[in-house]
């Protein structure tokens, strides 16, 4: 039986805002190609800084470094042949905060085949975006209607299907449903589920609850280490770390 190619491996990973203090430090683990893999941890532990190398969003910032290695289904995403642009089209993100465009609705998902010049139908690529993101009943009479004007939790399904325009590999989640009421916060993990059937999954949620709802593996991290990783049901029945168990019963942080 052949192995499955992760999404992503990393080895030995660390990370600096300002050397020589470490924000993260020797991460090792492997992403499992169209599963849901959920990060915890207290604020500042990490985890957001770990996502944002993922798809080199740290790159941004002045005075960072990444040290190790980070492979997407075995390219070196730091390698300096690596295309930054290509590798965010392969590699989508959803931020805390929906942040559609103020467009269209249309405008909004059209943007990114737009701008990568895609050889598509756009009328087609934005009706299919929608429906994966679970939004083109409500809006596909209003496409032309001002994107601004949508719920928060429309607005952030909205955000989704513009990930999804641009046909990419992974979807990166940055707490992207505590901005959100419940019953939004429902629609977007019911969405998760399903689209974990086509694309790879890797969200960060302070809500305990949501990984184990919505996640089939979870990283631990404290302190800018990745404590613990493992399948989501055995992290949170039998963890191995103490200090995994402690944070997960709400002992500690």
């Amino acid at each position: 039986m052949t192995a499955i190619q992760p999404a992503f491996t990393v080895q030995n990973m660390d990370f600096y805002y300002n050397a020589p203090k470490k924000t993260l430090s020797n991460i090792n683990l492997d992403i499992q190609p169209q599963q849901v893999t959920a990060l915890i941890g207290p604020s500042g532990c990490g985890k957001s800084t770990f996502l944002r190398c993922l798809n080199r969003m740290n790159d941004t910032i002045p005075g960072t470094r990444v040290d190790g290695k980070i492979y997407l289904k075995g390219q070196d995403i730091y390698d300096p042949n690596m295309d930054v642009v290509t590798l965010r089209q392969r590699v989508g993100m959803v931020f805390q905060k929906p942040n559609p465009f103020p467009q269209s609705i249309f405008d909004n998902v059209a943007f990114g085949p737009r701008v990568m010049g895609m050889d598509v139908n756009l009328n087609e690529v934005v009706e299919k975006s929608l429906r994966a993101a679970a939004l083109w009943d409500e809006v596909k009479d209003d496409l032309k209607s001002d994107a601004m004007g949508l719920s928060l939790g429309q607005q952030q399904r909205l955000c989704i299907a513009r990930v999804i325009a641009v046909q990419p590999e992974v979807i990166l989640m940055d707490e992207s449903t505590s901005a959100l009421d419940p019953i939004a916060t429902l629609r977007v993990e019911e969405l998760i589920a399903d689209l974990k059937k086509q694309y790879t999954i890797i969200i960060v949620t302070h809500n305990m609850q949501q990984a184990a709802r919505v996640s089939d593996y979870t990283g631990f991290f404290w302190l800018g280490e990745l404590v613990e990783f493992a399948p989501t049901t055995q992290m949170f029945t039998v963890p191995k770390q103490e200090l995994t168990e402690a944070y997960i019963t709400g002992r500690m942080g």
